[in-house]
């Protein structure tokens, strides 16, 4: 297989299934908090996982790779998905999702500033711009608060997340890291970990939440371990260390169309005029800084 199929396999992968990640969220909230969600879901996965790997004779990292594999996990796994599944408690999973399509838009600032020094061209910085304007006619941080689609704090939350994972996908290719399925798995393993640290500060009653959850919420768990963390985790660590970097973040603008979809037709989401505007912006504005990076000689054309 020609590493151009495979780089369009795995951006499937990633589309569709992290797409539908936003929906399980969301079931598993029916009898779990957030952090918790988050923490259950990556220890378990990952500690299966590097099981695994020690099953099919890979051997234990060095220290070197997993501590680097441990940095990536905290800044992906860990404070990025525990940002978005904090949000989605409080927001409709299709504008949680349209939130995080503005990573390409923080991945072309970080990598100007920490990596490559390379500024955007014309037409990325159009996609910049507009990327922003689809934010303020989505936020409308001038109306008031009580009046306002979105709140202003779980919405920063995300992109705290979102530039976290945007500066943990920059830096990947940079480390010394264990084989692909090792690194998911202590990636998913440190991610649990910084979660259950939130869980046990920030929320209560973790122990009773797990022991009385819902139908629903256990084969979220089930579908968010199996289906969201290995394959669709395995598949975009693959690519942030086989594919250029703004090449993969092009999943943020294909994420929350499915998402959009997919809860509008299992938990009746709808969004008003105002969100389907900003939405119409911001995706064109990220495919816009997708369209104008600019490509390096030895990256795959796709």
């Amino acid at each position: 297989m020609s590493q151009k199929t495979k780089i369009l396999i795995a951006l499937g992968i990633v589309y569709i299934v992290w797409g539908s990640t936003y929906l399980g969220v969301k079931f598993a909230l029916d009898s779990l908090p957030p952090l918790l969600i988050s923490c259950t879901r990556f220890l378990l996965g990952g500690s299966l996982l590097f099981l695994f790997t020690l099953l099919r004779g890979q051997g234990l990292p060095t220290l070197q790779q997993a501590r680097n594999a441990a940095l990536i996990g905290v800044l992906l796994s860990g404070v990025g998905n525990c940002a978005v599944a904090y949000a989605l408690l409080l927001m409709p999973s299709g504008l949680v999702a349209l939130l995080v399509a503005t990573l390409p838009a923080w991945m072309i600032l970080l990598d100007f500033l920490f990596f490559s020094n390379e500024k955007p061209s014309f037409i990325g910085t159009i996609g910049l711009v507009l990327g922003l304007v689809g934010m303020a006619v989505l936020l409308n941080p001038t109306q008031q608060i009580g009046q306002r689609e979105v709140a202003l704090f779980p919405a920063f939350i995300v992109f705290l997340g979102s530039i976290a994972w945007a500066f943990g996908s920059l830096k990947s290719p940079y480390l010394v890291l264990p084989k692909s399925l090792q690194s998911t798995a202590i990636q998913m393993v440190v991610g649990g970990c910084f979660s259950l640290t939130m869980s046990i500060i920030f929320e209560k009653d973790q122990i009773h939440s797990l022991l009385n959850m819902s139908n629903s919420t256990f084969w979220a768990m089930v579908y968010l371990i199996l289906i969201g963390s290995y394959v669709g985790y395995t598949a975009y660590v693959w690519l942030i260390n086989n594919a250029p970097p703004q090449l993969t973040a092009t999943y943020a603008y294909v994420n929350p169309v499915v998402a959009i979809f997919l809860g509008w037709i299992f938990i009746n989401e709808r969004l008003t005029s105002r969100s389907m505007l900003a939405s119409a912006i911001i995706l064109a504005g990220v495919a816009m800084m997708t369209l104008g990076r600019k490509r390096k000689p030895h990256e795959v054309d796709v």
